[in-house]
């Protein structure tokens, strides 16, 4: 199978990243406008981040029951319909539950897409077809905050439930109508006992928390890297700019890492503590008073973010059996939900005490702590599929 037989998918994870970044990059810049703190600015951000914790691993458990398509596509659906409801309300307390709903809707299509991809994936070239879906995903982030931005100047945040809506039914219907029908897999009975054997598995765990990490500086960074911009004198193209920028570097890594992951010249004990410390040192620029190192920020990150990613999803998928890959992404997953809703949190928390610039570089303080848990306890898979640890 050729990359071009999984472009839908990627297309579904462009619609997640899109529909999530471009109306919290969009809450980032007008805040102040809609009378939103700092505090409820990182709860708002959170929220979306907060279904998916909930619900990634049932649904990611459903797509190995009844397949991936229906779950991608139901969830597409799903999407689409309560992006329409937020054309018809208003205000901080409506916005926050079209977040949940559609968050809600994206946990289930999100790991049932990234499964489907490490299935169909052809031998030895996973990490192409995941640095390609995640390439996808950082064009969603990049188009996200540049045309939400500029939906929101027009026809404010209807206008961008309008577009997050259509994209969701397009997709879904190129999805019914172009991905072939997975076959559901035979499972092997597991115990509790081999469920947390799995879950606490060095070659899962550590993977996971990078995954988290990388995605806690990328949701905070969508919402406060603009407000940091806003507050230093930056209009308002410049400081969605900003996030633009971190989007199309992550996208632009991707596949390069991916295809240096296939290639065996970057592995995950290396590459994931290297990509982390890009987002520290990423982190902690905003403490820089020159409002245009936001920009050199955003590099460092979308750098740091795209490698961890990249290697993160590749290794989950090449050591995990294929039977229960929908499993194992949403529960992959859910580590990463709970980094893009904590880390928001977290630095919206210390910034209304200590200042934005504090909150960051608390934030950038626990990367370095699990770069350097991954660098020493992190070890390299067996090549192929015959080490199955990687997942539960």
């Amino acid at each position: 199978m050729t990359t071009s037989r999984t472009a839908p998918l990627n297309a579904a994870g462009f619609v997640t990243a899109f529909g999530a970044h471009s109306i919290a990059a969009g809450l980032g810049v007008e805040h102040q406008n809609i009378g939103v703190t700092l505090v409820s600015l990182g709860i708002l951000l959170a929220v979306y981040d907060i279904a998916e914790v909930i619900l990634k691993p049932v649904f990611g458990t459903l797509s190995d029951r009844v397949g991936v398509k229906p779950v991608i596509v139901g969830g597409l659906l799903a999407f689409a319909a309560v992006s329409l409801v937020g054309v018809f309300v208003a205000g901080p307390v409506a916005l926050g539950i079209i977040r949940v709903g559609q968050g809600a809707a994206a946990s289930a299509f999100s790991p049932a897409s990234s499964a489907a991809v490490g299935r169909m994936a052809a031998p030895g070239a996973a990490g192409r077809y995941f640095g390609r879906y995640g390439s996808w995903k950082g064009l969603g982030y990049a188009a996200g905050p540049l045309l939400g931005g500029g939906a929101i100047l027009l026809g404010g945040f209807p206008l961008l439930f309008v577009i997050t809506a259509v994209g969701a039914l397009i997709t879904a219907l190129w999805v019914l109508l172009t991905v072939p029908p997975l076959t559901v897999l035979p499972k092997a009975r597991y115990t509790v006992v081999d469920l947390m054997r799995q879950v606490t598995s060095r070659s899962f765990l550590l993977p996971v928390l990078a995954l988290a990490t990388a995605t806690a500086a990328l949701g905070s960074a969508v919402g406060f890297l603009p407000a940091a911009g806003t507050e230093r004198g930056m209009d308002v193209l410049a400081s969605l700019g900003v996030v633009t920028t971190l989007a199309i570097v992550s996208s632009l890594v991707q596949p390069v890492v991916g295809r240096l992951i296939d290639a065996r010249r970057l592995g995950v004990r290396l590459g994931i503590p290297l990509g982390l410390l890009f987002i520290v040192v990423g982190l902690l620029l905003p403490g820089v008073a020159t409002a245009w190192v936001l920009y050199l920020s955003a590099i460092l990150l979308g750098s740091g973010i795209g490698v961890v990613t990249a290697l993160g999803f590749t290794h989950l998928a090449t050591t995990t059996p294929a039977e229960r890959l929908g499993r194992t992404m949403g529960t992959a997953e859910l580590g990463r939900e709970l980094g893009d809703a904590g880390g928001p949190l977290l630095v919206g928390a210390v910034a209304a005490a200590a200042g934005l610039p504090f909150g960051l570089a608390v934030l950038g303080a626990l990367s370095a702590v699990v770069a350097a848990t991954n660098g020493i306890l992190l070890r390299e898979p067996r090549r192929g599929r015959g080490d199955h640890s990687g997942g539960p």
